[in-house]
């Protein structure tokens, strides 16, 4: 995990000196609240773009627990590396990538357990339908 994130790092700050380089070379003096103004507006309503054709399918389709899967699972991540990052400049504790991990799987195995109960709870229904149905006959 810490290999994927310091490769993540590197990436983005390429694309950093890449977008200071463009601005030099055109002269454009924008200041880092400018860029941060630009860079990340246009992130993301390239991820509206993306994602909103991706949810509205989703929701044709009758998968809003995938809607909703996706949703938690992206505040999820942003929240245990909140809670990383505030331990380490807090000093309450050491910021640790395999927390970070453990919670994350943590979230996908209670996941997992909600939807295999979720399955089961609607074979019960169905069955109880199927029950209900010979009776009447």
């Amino acid at each position: 995990m810490r290999e994927l994130l310091y490769f993540c790092v590197q990436i983005i700050a390429k694309i950093h000196n890449k977008i200071m380089q463009l601005n030099n070379s055109y002269e454009l003096f924008l200041t880092d609240k400018e860029l941060h103004f630009l860079v990340i507006g246009l992130l993301g309503m390239g991820m509206v773009f993306a994602i909103h054709p991706l949810f509205k399918y989703l929701a044709s389709r009758g998968k809003i627990m995938s809607i909703t899967f996706i949703y938690v699972f992206t505040v999820i991540i942003v929240i245990t590396f909140a809670i990383e990052i505030g331990q380490k400049i807090s000093n309450t504790g050491h910021m640790n990538f395999a927390d970070i991990m453990y919670g994350l799987v943590g979230f996908l195995a209670m996941f997992v357990f909600f939807c295999l109960l979720r399955w089961l709870w609607r074979l019960l229904l169905r069955f109880i339908g199927w029950l209900k149905s010979k009776r009447t006959e």
